[in-house]
């Protein structure tokens, strides 16, 4: 399972529900990695897309405490077992976790793979993303080159969970 997320020097990845900057080409990666998959995001994540909408072209799985919960074009799930269940009905290399901090937290156990955008900028920010960096379990695998957005600086990193 892959989680994909775009960090600040603090690992931070939003504040008051939103994403701390929006990078079109972090946007393009995400697309061109995301679409055809499925992709795992908590209901807050999902009210911060225009018209709070499911992504097109994704197979959208919410992960909601709210019982009476729905999602028009998405599949609902209210406890992260129920999400389990439902994960086993796809391929685990077609799974993205997409967010919010709670989601990255309790899925990361069972992720290998993560696409993290690291942007070199420090933001004000109140949800964070767990510092790999600081995890012996995982490592860098790939990267990219050094990419700029008007002064933002950004570097796309894959990191795999340690055999």
């Amino acid at each position: 399972m892959n989680m994909i997320v775009a960090v600040d020097n603090n690992w931070a990845i939003g504040c008051k529900n939103q994403l701390l900057a929006r990078i079109p080409g972090d946007q393009r990666f995400f697309r061109e990695v995301t679409i055809g998959n499925v992709v795992v995001l908590g209901r807050k994540t999902l009210e911060t897309f225009p018209q709070g909408q499911p992504l097109k072209n994704r197979t959208n799985i919410i992960l909601s405490t709210r019982p009476d919960y729905q999602v028009k074009d998405a599949i609902v799930v209210h406890s992260i077992e129920e999400l389990m269940e439902e994960l086993k009905k796809y391929d685990s290399k077609s799974i993205y976790i997409i967010g919010g901090e709670s989601v990255y937290r309790a899925m990361l156990p069972y992720c290998d793979t993560v696409h993290v955008t690291k942007i070199d900028h420090t933001y004000e920010a109140d949800a964070y993303f767990p510092n790999l960096d600081e995890m012996e379990e995982w490592e860098i695998t790939a990267d990219s080159e050094e990419q700029t957005y008007f002064d933002l600086e950004y570097v796309f990193y894959q990191y795999e969970r340690r055999k």
